[in-house]
């Protein structure tokens, strides 16, 4: 194993979605001075300024220098520790309600969503699983079974807040990872089966899951309802021509667009910086999967090239949802956009991700 430089195209790409973000997200923000008062917007423009950015540049010093191996010495111990946390909202005294669901902890007038804890948590597991049984995830004793046991349990307590989004998005990134893990075709089609129909029962008992796939299907079925914020954003994005009003002008964030700093927030960034400004916020996301998949592949050991795959997929797989949700070719997700949405708890553990994917780009296989 041979020690380099850090991945600077990779170090740059991060730079760019986070301090770009940041620039997007201020400008999103204006629009709560049309809705709330002056200081929920500064709360909310100080929350994301000092524990999202940071704090967050803070721990990615951190996990950037910090061995890659480390974390698997600890792997059980930080997916124990991020269940504990995520099963917190559970408890009425520290826990509150947004929007129907019941994802986020308040103590001492700090909040925070622990699922975001839970995302890296299950990543490093994982990894440092199916590094540890080898040719071991080919069978279904060693290998299908524990790994359904594992989604089981997570996937439990993500469904139960409900935060279905999250549970889809930490799935599709554990497959990826079983997958390159060296896990049979067969096994794989099987989990594929298995997921679609967990999904399909979970559209038919929850009739909001279910209100946005009849959305999607049809844009205009409930224009004041279910299917309004898909038409704003789609006004807000088509408003924005090839190069967009300008920085800060977007009209749809004030009054019109629902969740203009949340999942919403590319339907604003669309209408400032138009066609072209898209482009280039998907092409940095396209930009950071290949280096990070590069890096991935060029990793010195399983472990390390399983974790970096479950990175580059947990976030791209997150942003890509946002963005094709924002943009009717999926159906309407409550996702957030990694790096540039509104979430302290997300921006920070995003960028302790990301710092970890960078220092396994320092190490690569001997020739």
């Amino acid at each position: 194993m041979k020690s380099h430089r850090v991945d600077k195209p990779l170090l740059i790409s991060i730079l760019i979605l986070a301090i770009g973000g940041f620039f997007i997200f201020s400008s999103a923000s204006l629009g709560l001075l049309a809705r709330t008062s002056g200081s929920s917007f500064s709360n909310v423009a100080f929350s994301q300024a000092f524990y999202g950015l940071f704090l967050g540049f803070v721990v990615f010093f951190i996990t950037s220098h910090t061995p890659y191996k480390f974390w698997r010495k600890h792997a059980l111990l930080l997916f124990f520790l991020s269940l504990i946390a995520t099963a917190c909202v559970f408890i009425p005294q520290i826990s509150f309600l947004h929007g129907g669901a019941r994802r986020w902890i308040s103590i001492a007038g700090f909040s925070f969503q622990p699922s975001e804890f839970l995302k890296i948590g299950f990543i490093i597991y994982l990894a440092a699983w199916i590094a540890s049984v080898k040719q071991g995830v080919k069978t279904f004793r060693f290998g299908l079974l524990p790994f359904l046991v594992l989604v089981a349990i997570t996937g439990g307590l993500l469904l139960a807040q409900p935060d279905t989004d999250t549970f889809f998005v930490i799935l599709l990134s554990g497959i990826a990872m079983y997958f390159v893990g060296g896990a049979q075709k067969k096994h794989i089609a099987l989990m594929i089966l298995i997921a679609i129909i967990g999904f399909a029962t979970i559209i038919m008992m929850r009739p909001y899951v279910l209100s946005r796939i009849m959305t999607f299907v049809d844009p205009s079925r409930d224009s004041l309802g279910s299917s309004y914020q898909i038409q704003q954003s789609l006004i807000a994005i088509g408003s924005g021509g090839i190069t967009g009003r300008g920085f800060g002008k977007s009209i749809q964030k004030f009054s019109f667009l629902p969740e203009p700093i949340g999942d919403s927030i590319f339907a604003v960034a669309s209408e400032e910086f138009g066609f072209l400004g898209s482009i280039f916020i998907v092409g940095m996301f396209f930009f950071f999967a290949f280096r990070g998949l590069k890096i991935a592949a060029r990793a010195p050991d399983m472990f390390g090239g399983l974790m970096a795959v479950g990175i580059v997929i947990l976030i791209v797989s997150q942003s890509f949802i946002n963005i094709a949700s924002m943009l009717n070719v999926f159906p309407l997700s409550g996702i957030t956009l990694p790096f540039i949405s509104h979430g302290g708890t997300s921006l920070f553990m995003t960028l302790a991700g990301v710092g970890i994917l960078l220092n396994i780009s320092k190490f690569k296989k001997a020739d």
